[in-house]
């Protein structure tokens, strides 16, 4: 299952209720005391992985109704609950009414000790009378009710109370379909709340203000299971050796006692020898040292905390194969903290391409504006502080403002030019390609190093949103160039061309369109099987992501035809495929390659433009 939306009410800061939503990859932005901790610590209060306190429940709110609401997609297509007699959600009227399982979990929040008090599906169920209960009913009271209302059995296996509840149901001309919360807690909803949670994603979160040494309890999990299982691989040979030991222990020990015996035989009626079989677990103490011997402990805080958080992942990766769930949320506060500014785009780029591993979701929180405006922008979620109470903003035309003073792009910063592209691995490919041409001797523009001296801002606009940005942009009093693919032949008019004329109609703004398909079209296919080892023909309109990564499913040995993958898992590898194209493939690129595949000089022809607004 997959996460798609988060609902609190009050809990903590968040008294009336307030809804988050969840892409693969998801980032939490707001000042400091904003609320961003507080949506991480629901979601572990969700999963069973944080214990309130009494602290938890909004001060002004109904403490009594503190509530997590969290929704999911990507359902099982079936749920077993009786033997060899499968239902789904959908027969049981447990979905809402956008077809999604939305779980309801209430805590007492007034006690000291606040405990859970509910787990409800708010679901679109029968309400007509006879018809709404058939949940929580046992199997002779299925029986009984479908006598009351002259439901006939006959061929119906009475054994079975998801069978008795179909009849029931199918037997009534009109169910008053309605939403309402369904108490997962009796009978079979019970037992099919027990199946689902199992189901559920394994959900791991790490903390900014976590202790950041290999001593910390979750660092040495992953360690501490590689010495369990080095131990199980010769246990036999190591219950040898105790049992060795401990014969031969206990012959000096007999022999003592005996010696003992013959001075004071009271003394030796009272002693007997015990022997304890040695924990070899705890025999084992491991920690990290570099070469030169310095351990972790000692380190720098970036680098424990680095090291910390791959510790962290190993373990949540470990406890999702352990559950044997289909899914893992990593829910990261602030991985930025301590690092130093290349390791920060480092392992946020690490965990972009985290989220893309199937059943992979990330969540992670930040108030760094520099690393804000390198996340596409239909991942970021502004939490904002307002006279009326906190305030989350998914994008929108009313979100600019916030997500702008967000991202530190406000008319009096350094920046020179904005280069606004439809996705990340588009900036990729502008500053891979510049860098193979300044490596070759041209006078281009280079793109890497002035983004990082904060001159030049890369915007990922992202597809339909992209004109919405483009527009508001222009207030903020900086040289504009936007590069829009061009995706059908120049026989059907591009999808942007309107927003392309919009921004060249101001001043200070240049936008283009590729002549080709997208970017990837302009990758030599030599590069990319010099690279990626994929050997492909195509023209100027293919997809070329879609053809490498289909051809990279079958090299792989994925499973299943490609056209038979969901279009959730196509995608993901449509991403990584991207990502290799327009990392891996275009720093293999040559100028003679280049000049080959782009005849007219498109590429060039961008960055010079560039250049133009950087220099003006």
């Amino acid at each position: 299952m997959k996460l798609l939306r988060i609902r609190v009410r009050n809990f903590r800061c968040y008294q009336e209720e307030k809804s988050l939503s969840f892409e693969d990859f998801t980032a939490l932005v707001g000042r400091n005391d904003s609320g961003k901790s507080s949506i991480l610590d629901a979601l572990a209060l969700f999963f069973d992985e944080y214990k309130p306190d009494g602290d938890d429940a909004c001060i002004s709110g109904n403490k009594q109704d503190m509530r997590v609401i969290c929704e999911f997609t990507d359902l099982p297509s079936n749920i077993i609950i009786d033997a060899d007699h499968p239902t789904t959600l959908e027969q049981e009227h447990l979905l809402n009414s956008h077809g999604h399982l939305e779980i309801h979990r209430v805590y007492s929040g007034h006690l000291k000790t606040p405990k859970p008090t509910g787990i409800f599906a708010y679901a679109l169920h029968p309400t007509a009378e006879g018809h709404a209960d058939l949940l929580h009913l046992k199997r002779q009271q299925l029986q009984t009710r479908a006598k009351q209302l002259g439901v006939d059995l006959s061929g119906v296996d009475q054994r079975i109370n998801l069978e008795l509840r179909k009849s029931i149901w199918n037997s009534s001309g009109d169910l008053n379909l309605e939403e309402k919360e369904v108490d997962l807690e009796k009978e079979d909803a019970k037992k099919i709340w027990s199946v689902l949670s199992k189901q559920l994603p394994v959900l791991a979160v790490f903390h900014s203000d976590r202790k950041s040494t290999d001593q910390d309890e979750e660092a040495q999990s992953p360690m501490k299971s590689a010495v369990d299982e080095a131990i199980r691989q010769r246990q036999a040979e190591l219950d040898d050796i105790a049992e060795h030991v401990q014969s031969q222990v206990e012959q000096i020990a007999r022999e003592t006692v005996e010696k003992i015996r013959e001075m004071d035989p009271h003394l030796a009626s009272e002693l007997n020898p015990r022997f304890s079989k040695p924990n070899w677990s705890k025999v084992f103490s491991i920690s990290l040292t570099d070469d030169a011997q310095i351990p972790i402990n000692k380190r720098g805080s970036g680098v424990r905390r680095l090291v910390l958080l791959n510790f962290f992942r190993a373990q949540a990766e470990r406890r999702l194969e352990q559950k044997e769930a289909p899914g893992i949320i990593y829910a990261i506060e602030e991985p930025e903290t301590s690092q130093h500014p290349n390791n920060q785009k480092i392992l946020f780029e690490a965990l972009r391409e985290l989220s893309e591993q199937p059943g992979c979701q990330v969540v992670v929180t930040t108030h760094t504006p520099v690393l804000a405006k390198d996340i596409p922008i239909n991942s970021l979620r502004y939490i904002d502080i307002t006279d009326i109470g906190r305030q989350i903003h998914s994008y929108g035309e009313d979100t600019y403002t916030q997500v702008a003073k967000a991202l530190g792009v406000l008319p009096d910063h350094k920046v020179k030019v904005f280069i606004g592209v439809e996705g990340v691995n588009d900036i990729d490919f502008l500053k891979n390609i510049s860098q193979v041409l300044l490596q070759a001797g041209e006078d281009v523009i280079d793109l890497t190093k002035l983004e990082a001296e904060g001159e030049i801002i890369f915007v990922p606009l992202g597809g339909s949103s992209l004109t919405l940005w483009t527009h508001r942009l222009a207030g903020l009093n900086r040289p504009e160039f936007h590069l829009f693919d061009r995706d059908q032949p120049p026989t059907t008019k591009s999808s942007h061309q309107d927003a392309v004329d919009a921004i060249n109609a101001r001043a200070n703004a240049i936008a283009m369109l590729t002549e080709k398909r997208e970017m990837e079209n302009y990758i030599h296919p030599q590069a990319i099987e010099n690279s990626i080892d994929v050997n492909l023909a195509y023209g100027d309109f293919d997809d070329v992501p879609e053809l490498v990564a289909q051809h990279l499913h079958v090299a792989n040995g994925g499973a299943g035809e490609w056209h038979d993958l969901d279009a959730d898992k196509k995608k993901k590898k449509e991403s990584r495929a991207k990502r290799r194209l327009n990392n891996e493939a275009v720093s293999a690129m040559t100028v003679a390659m280049l000049d080959e595949i782009d005849t007219n000089g498109n590429v060039r022809s961008w960055l010079r433009e560039i250049s133009r607004l950087y220099n003006q």
